[in-house]
């Protein structure tokens, strides 16, 4: 027994660490929105879109990425991701067009956050703990990414400063690389076949005809709406609220903060309450923090306190949701499945990173787009509530 806890806290660690350099850089892309645009002459809705992009493709390279973390173990699967990621950074860095902003930070780099962030990570998190504790190591985890964030965005604002755009690019670049060699902490490998294995096919049919699945989604769908929108756009926001740029990134990097704490309560509540019924109050809560923000008069410390309280619900979402779809379904096909989940994720997201830029470009301000955000966390509210843990037939049998 101490042997198997041994090698599940090295995978722990290896897991937080890659998603904490993964996501960490990823969640300080907003800060480059400004500096891109203003040299060469862009609107906002150029970056937007390429970002957008990004999480688009991210999302629908996600189910195969887990598919082939589930069939052939997770190694592969994580070392093509860095690489890809990596790549992506370097010629982000270079880029002097849309297009090529959109090919490198919107296909590459979203090609390798499908290899490198959460559904392949917790899906070997999810596969190396025992299930009374998986929705805890989820939840510390995801924190690690969270860390990742507060961590990394401060550093990336003063490369900004210190080197210039590109070239802040370029070194965030070289430390994605590092993902590569972390990959050698992820002792994964498949779950072994117990009587008649299940195909992928046969795991896709049975989620798909399950209700919880397709609710679980749908929520999903406005997480990733509302944080790509926020951490995208809140830095220009605040800048347009005469606040100094920093204030943003600040902002951003108390998000990470405090989601830290948020995640790993969220995580370890979910081992021990209704999950769907915490995603519940968690979406409701996001409502409550956004109309709060928005009636208040925006300065620094009420931005700061938005941030606090943005962090503790932030990426809570994710140990919640993925530890949903494992109890129902096991965690043989969970990197797919989670990966399905996650895409519906993306499709908010990049419905929220774009909107935000042809809004603004269209207005000049975010309101309707906060707002959509509002009504959308009353909307994700109501659909998880109804959400039953309950294993499938096939795993209430198999346990008999």
């Amino acid at each position: 027994m101490t042997s198997v806890w041994r090698t599940s806290g090295w995978v722990l660690l290896g897991a937080a660490l890659i998603l904490a350099l993964s996501l960490g850089v990823r969640h300080g892309f907003g800060l480059f929105l400004a500096p891109m645009s203003a040299e060469f002459g862009w609107g906002r809705g150029v970056f937007a879109f390429a970002i957008a992009l990004q999480n688009l493709v991210w999302g629908l390279a996600q189910p195969f990425a887990g598919a082939l973390a589930d069939r052939l173990g997770a190694a592969k699967v994580v070392i093509i991701g860095g690489i890809l990621y990596a790549a992506g950074l370097v010629l982000m860095g270079l880029s002097d067009s849309p297009v090529s902003l959109s090919l490198s930070a919107g296909l590459l780099i979203g090609i390798g956050l499908s290899g490198t962030s959460f559904s392949v990570i917790l899906g070997v998190v999810g596969r190396a703990v025992p299930a009374e504790k998986r929705s805890l190591a989820m939840g510390i985890a995801s924190a690690a990414g969270s860390f990742g964030q507060f961590a990394m965005l401060p550093g990336t604002l003063g490369l900004i400063n210190w080197l210039g755009w590109s070239v802040a690019l370029l070194v965030l670049g070289l430390m994605v690389a590092f993902i590569v060699p972390l990959v050698g902490m992820l002792k994964d490998r498949p779950v072994a076949a117990q009587g008649h294995e299940q195909t992928l096919g046969e795991a896709l049919r049975e989620a798909c005809s399950h209700s919880g699945f397709w609710l679980l989604a749908l929520g999903f769908f406005v997480c990733g709406f509302q944080v790509v929108f926020i951490g995208v756009h809140l830095p220009a926001y605040l800048v347009d609220q005469h606040l100094p740029a920093t204030t943003g990134t600040t902002v951003l990097a108390l998000v990470g903060l405090f989601n830290i704490v948020g995640t790993y309560t969220a995580g370890w509540l979910g081992g021990r309450m209704s999950k769907p019924r915490l995603l519940t109050a968690l979406y409701l809560l996001r409502a409550v923090v956004i109309v709060l923000f928005l009636w208040a008069p925006v300065t620094q410390f009420s931005a700061y306190l938005f941030g606090i309280a943005m962090g503790l619900l932030w990426l809570s979402t994710v140990p919640l949701t993925n530890g949903t779809v494992a109890t129902l379904f096991g965690v043989r096909n969970l990197s797919m499945l989670g990966g399905i989940v996650f895409l519906f994720h993306q499709l908010g997201a990049f419905l929220g990173g774009w909107l935000g830029g042809v809004v603004y470009d269209q207005t000049g301000n975010y309101e309707l787009v906060w707002h959509i955000s509002i009504l959308l966390s009353l909307l994700a509210g109501a659909l998880n509530w109804p959400v039953r843990e309950r294993p499938v037939a096939r795993l209430q049998a198999a346990s008999a």
